[in-house]
């Protein structure tokens, strides 16, 4: 049986540390792997590796094995993963060498990390970005959850990853990456008036911020200037992603372009995947992350952004101009129209306990920190 390690006592402020509560960077993600509050399982004796750990966030891997499961569940307060897959597993896939998962079917896959959390910290999680731009769905799951993607305060136990991709076939194979995990000390706040002071001392998005439950976000269908592009449409019954592979992929074979033909809209088609972009640029400042949180779907037929992580630093130091975010868009089961500008997500700002050491940017290689309109790193682009 495997042991977890004994929980050490964390004071209110470590050495260093600004704030009691906030989210966790990169140094603090550290701390907490010293002190085996993350660790690795099934005799992984590398442990956790120091490229897991980005500015504000930690990559998960997966584990050796896959099972295709009936359909995706929660184990309930009563329950353990692993007894639920005794009656939903159809058959266990080796994932040593590689293996293909199908679309329009559910996985389950015992992921490398594991937790024993202090009880003033929490864990929660969302698709790496690469993840959600080939529209892999992927939830973590923890033993006695009744909550996808979060881990709650003081939890001990292993996590699971919920993965389904929806457009294109993928290949994985134990150690891929495609989801990631926050931690949150305590309950810090993230209110509309912390956003906008931040907004006024670093110039969230480039013009006007529209704040009230969140900073929104408009969709760009003007597109470019010299070409008109506005998005892409993902083809179906196109070619496998391997995606541990960077720059390796003909674009045309798996993506449509759209182009603006003067209406400034786009017509979203029921259960077709889209990339798009933000019309503002946004700036991420050093002392905090960002989450795109759910958008409300009284307000259209469409889910709007997988993967919902914003690093400390993402857009900064790019003359003032920030980043774009590239948003994962799909319709439901009505047509939809789309008009330029109008508000598709929002995002929380959330505090850091302290400043990161190393900020998403060049220093990191970061895949998509002077980004426009941008596919997943798989694909050969300009």
């Amino acid at each position: 049986m495997q042991l977890f390690p004994e929980e050490e006592q964390t004071p209110l402020t470590a050495p260093g540390q600004t704030h009691a509560t906030g989210i966790l960077p990169a140094h603090g993600i550290r701390n907490m792997i010293r002190d085996q509050q993350i660790w690795a399982v099934n005799g992984q004796k590398s442990g956790v590796l120091d490229d897991q750990i980005q500015p504000a966030s930690l990559d998960l891997r997966l584990g050796d094995t896959a099972y295709r499961i009936r359909a995706s569940f929660l184990p309930g307060v009563s329950g353990q993963v692993m007894q639920k897959l005794e009656t939903l597993a159809f058959h266990k896939i080796d994932l040593t060498d590689g293996a293909v998962l199908e679309t329009g079917c559910v996985y389950l896959v015992p992921l490398m990390e594991a937790l024993a959390l202090p009880e003033r910290t929490g864990g929660f999680a969302n698709p790496k970005s690469s993840t959600g731009r080939i529209d892999v769905f992927t939830r973590v799951i923890t033993d006695f959850g009744v909550e996808f993607d979060k881990a709650p305060p003081g939890y001990k136990g292993h996590l699971y990853l919920e993965v389904s991709p929806r457009t294109f076939p993928i290949l994985v194979r134990a150690g891929s990456r495609l989801s990631q995990i926050r931690f949150r000390r305590g309950n810090p706040a993230h209110s509309d008036a912390e956003i906008k002071r931040l907004h006024q001392e670093s110039a969230l998005v480039d013009g006007h911020a529209n704040i009230d439950g969140g900073l929104a976000l408009s969709i760009d269908l003007a597109g470019d200037k010299q070409t008109g592009l506005i998005g892409y449409r993902a083809k179906r019954h196109a070619g496998l992603i391997d995606v541990d592979r960077v720059n390796a992929l003909p674009l045309n074979e798996y993506w449509e372009p759209i182009y603006n033909h003067g209406k400034n809209q786009l017509i979203l088609d029921p259960d077709e995947f889209y990339i798009l972009a933000s019309r503002e640029s946004v700036t991420i400042p050093p002392t905090h992350a960002a989450e795109m949180v759910p958008f409300n779907p009284l307000v259209g037929e469409f889910r709007v952004h997988y993967a919902g992580f914003f690093d400390p630093g993402f857009g900064a130091g790019l003359e003032g101009k920030g980043s774009r975010a590239v948003l994962e868009v799909r319709s439901r089961e009505v047509p939809f129209i789309l008009e330029h500008g109008q508000i598709i997500g929002r995002l929380i700002y959330e505090r850091l306990t302290d400043r990161p050491e190393v900020l998403y940017g060049k220093s990191l290689e970061s895949n998509y920190q002077r980004q426009g309109l941008r596919l997943s790193k798989h694909f050969i682009q300009d």
